[in-house]
């Protein structure tokens, strides 16, 4: 057996990009030919590239090397087959082992879910108790001490939670976190009593987007009203045009679509009218609300709508020249892709919106959320083109990213159950032991 020699060139690559081994190996997974060939990369398998282990990987996943690294896996350091003796490694094993290697997109992870051991999803409706008392509450907040660094910094977090998915962490502090803000803008005065608004205003965002992912209509309309108040007490044109954004998904999910559509543009047309020399801020949350109503218009199927708010969005994304986060939006021009690949399938077209998928460069999203609800759109599609493994694989990766986006949320419990209600044979089995896992039954 030849001696191994350590790859150095790809090591050096995947430092250089601040890419951990498991984030690489994500990337292989979920690149355009990592989706077509099904891979299944895992931690281990780039170690054993990186060691030497393996000289030269099978073609697809040397496909997907370069779709990564945009480099030749040659320039990379491997070394073609030629005569002589060759590394044996599971790279170039038959089909059957590479199928059983079910760890191999997700790590652990993937295992412990396989075998029924993570913990079963969040029940609907069943943590949201104290924060609908919360917003209810009308009373007097009691007055105390406001420390308006403590409360940012609360902000921050819930606002970090949210965008990872932790979305029980999140829940659970929120009613502390609504009371408070409640009390800051009741008590403050001049100055602080503006930023406690546009604190409020951030925290009731949060909660409103909590709770349209638990499908209670109610309690969202009520938080986003909230918001919207509490960013124009702030009088802050910024703040007012983000929680635009929030009212218009609550109106979407109401089903009031061309109301959505409507005061997305007019939030838009506002906030355009005074940007001379747009700030990467006033880019993002003005692209953000042009994304948003490029959804509203879908759920309408007004086609021009759609085409005149998501060019543009791109537009706006080209501008930013960037996917960051500023002012929590994700906005760039990744997100405007990921807005594509919904807004296709929305109108019916799942091959478009695989094709859309294929071009987002998915570690270039800032926030798990998007990566998440990425991928489950991605899911959706392949199940409406018939391709029950590649739904389940896109939906096992969305897992990964985010659990809770897949294992609290009934969207996502909706889309296992389709995949195990029309998966042939051949697939029928791993979809009913992973919805299994996962505690969904058909």
């Amino acid at each position: 057996m030849a001696e191994a020699t350590p790859n150095v060139p790809l090591r050096k690559w995947r430092e250089e990009k601040k890419l951990s081994r498991a984030d690489f190996a994500q990337n292989i997974n979920l690149s355009k030919n990592g989706l077509k060939h099904h891979l299944m990369c895992d931690e281990e398998r780039v170690r054993r590239w990186e060691a030497g282990e393996v000289r030269w990987p099978r073609e697809p996943y040397r496909l997907a090397i370069t779709d990564v690294t945009g480099k030749s896996p040659e320039d990379l350091g491997f070394v073609p087959n030629r005569r002589g003796p060759k590394i044996t490694t599971v790279d170039e094993g038959d089909s059957d082992l590479l199928r059983r290697e079910f760890v191999g997109l997700t790590g652990a992870a993937l295992f412990s879910a396989v075998v029924g051991t993570v913990e079963a999803p969040p029940k609907v409706g069943s943590d949201l108790e104290p924060l609908a008392s919360v917003l209810v509450d009308y009373a007097a907040p009691a007055n105390g001490p406001i420390d308006l660094g403590a409360l940012s910094a609360a902000v921050v977090a819930a606002k970090q939670n949210y965008q990872a998915c932790r979305y029980t962490q999140v829940t659970a502090a929120l009613p502390g976190l609504l009371r408070t803000a409640r009390a800051a803008c009741t008590q403050l005065t001049g100055d602080d009593q503006l930023r406690a608004y546009v604190l409020s205003a951030e925290a009731h965002h949060v909660a409103a987007s909590i709770l349209l992912k638990q499908e209670d209509k109610g309690l969202a309309w009520l938080a986003a009203d909230r918001s919207v108040q509490a960013a124009y007490a702030s009088q802050s044109p910024l703040m007012i045009g983000s929680s635009s954004r929030i009212i218009t998904h609550a109106l979407m999910d109401g089903g009031h679509h061309r109301a959505a559509t409507d005061a997305t543009k007019a939030a838009a047309v506002r906030m355009q009218a005074d940007m001379r020399d747009p700030t990467d801020d006033e880019l993002s949350i003005y692209g953000s609300l042009l994304l948003r109503g490029s959804i509203a218009a879908a759920h309408s199927g007004e086609r021009h709508n759609i085409a005149e708010l998501l060019d543009e969005a791109a537009d706006a994304g080209e501008r930013l020249g960037h996917d960051g986060n500023h002012m929590w939006t994700a906005f760039g021009p990744n997100n405007v892709l990921c807005h594509r690949v919904n807004i296709a399938l929305r109108l019916g077209d799942a091959g478009t919106a695989i094709d859309y998928a294929r071009q987002v460069q998915i570690d270039q999203l800032p926030i798990n959320e998007r990566k998440a609800t990425l991928l489950l759109d991605t899911s959706t599609a392949f199940l409406q083109c018939g391709k029950h493994e590649q739904a389940l694989h896109v939906l096992r990766a969305a897992e990964q990213i985010a659990p809770e986006e897949v294992t609290g949320r009934a969207a996502a419990h909706r889309l296992i159950r389709d995949i195990l209600a029309t998966a042939p044979i051949s697939v029928r089995r791993e979809a009913r032991e992973y919805a299994a896992s996962l505690g969904v039954h058909a």
